[in-house]
């Protein structure tokens, strides 16, 4: 892939975005990467992102929108139709990984996020596979 990909990712936990920004512009060196700390007015905001995202990571547990909720709004965006959109929850049960695949979800990392494993999760996904790393 020659052309980076780009990201949005929206997280309301400080230490978290922090973590993913050194990951994504830091240690992966992309330079085209959204970082939105609430789901405030989230349509309108992600609308006006250019280029649009190829790959979307959703915080479960955020206001005043959750993921699923973000979830289904982007899915009715033409452009985020196909785009891998994967969850991220530091609380996965069983139960809560069924619902997530059955919400749409192309994906499920746990959190805190493996910095070793990431780069090559990310890169898979981009890649069209469906990945659920949930750690217990």
């Amino acid at each position: 892939m020659s052309n980076q990909p780009v990201v949005l990712y929206v997280e309301d936990d400080i230490q978290s975005r922090r973590m993913m920004d050194m990951l994504l512009k830091g240690r992966m060196k992309l330079s085209s990467v959204t970082i939105l700390e609430d789901s405030e007015q989230f349509i309108d905001r992600v609308n006006t992102l250019n280029p649009k995202p190829d790959i979307i990571f959703l915080d479960i547990h955020m206001k005043p929108y959750n993921g699923f909720e973000m979830l289904t709004m982007l899915r009715e965006l033409e452009w985020a139709q196909n785009t891998p959109i994967v969850a991220l929850t530091a609380s996965v049960m069983n139960e809560e990984v069924h619902q997530l695949r059955q919400a749409g979800f192309d994906g499920c990392l746990g959190k805190p996020i493996d910095i070793v494993t990431f780069p090559d999760m990310f890169n898979r996904i981009l890649d069209g596979e469906s990945i659920w790393r949930i750690l217990s």
